[in-house]
């Protein structure tokens, strides 16, 4: 399935922040793109303006298409919960999420990749669809050959730390994780404000 693949840095700049993970060019011109840099002069911006550009972001943070977003969105508005919140939580389970959350890769187009090219494991099946959704109890681990890559290595001696989000667990030494739970909204740490989504999709 196809994919964004344009420059991460001038996506992140149009929404003045680094949804792709640290950049050290955003860092430098944290303004949005243009031919003569940051203007000072600011337009009034619609309602319809603000919820797009909050959808966008969270499609493109997570790395999702429109139909896709749009389908997840559906499915989060027929389960029970707030709408909002249940979306979150769908895009925080999705397993090239979890790759990258436990720190098994350093970006989500990474842990995509990753995922794609099986080298990551769920229960015990190799499993390569990026956008597989794990449950409460799934174990994710990384496949055992893959296990001698150098990135990967890398990638968890670096994150042995595991960013302690409270919804997974993760064991360096075998580069196991468990999803213990759906997080809450305040636990994920993304800047998205999910009740403009839900304005936007409901009008």
């Amino acid at each position: 399935m196809a994919r964004y693949t344009g420059p991460a840095t001038k996506k992140a700049r149009s929404f003045g922040e680094a949804i792709f993970g640290p950049d050290r060019a955003f860092d430098k011109r944290k303004y949005k793109p243009g031919q003569h840099g940051p203007n000072k002069r600011k337009g009034q911006t619609s309602d319809y303006a603000v919820q797009l550009t909050e959808k966008q972001k969270a499609k493109y943070t997570y790395g999702l298409l429109e139909t896709q977003f749009r389908n997840l969105f559906e499915l989060a508005s027929r389960k029970e919960g707030v709408t909002g919140t249940v979306l979150l939580q769908l895009l925080e389970a999705r397993l090239d999420n979890t790759v990258y959350r436990l720190g098994i890769a350093k970006t989500r187009r990474s842990a995509r990749q990753m995922v794609s090219h099986k080298h990551i494991v769920v229960n015990g099946i190799p499993t390569n669809i990026p956008s597989f959704t794990l449950k409460p109890g799934d174990f994710v681990t990384v496949k055992g050959s893959s296990k001698e890559i150098e990135l990967i290595q890398n990638n968890v001696k670096s994150k042995s730390d595991v960013r302690n989000f409270g919804w997974l667990e993760f064991n360096p030494d075998t580069m196991t994780g468990k999803f213990l739970a759906y997080p809450e909204a305040e636990q994920i740490p993304e800047n998205i404000n999910v009740q403009l989504i839900v304005e936007l999709y409901s009008k």
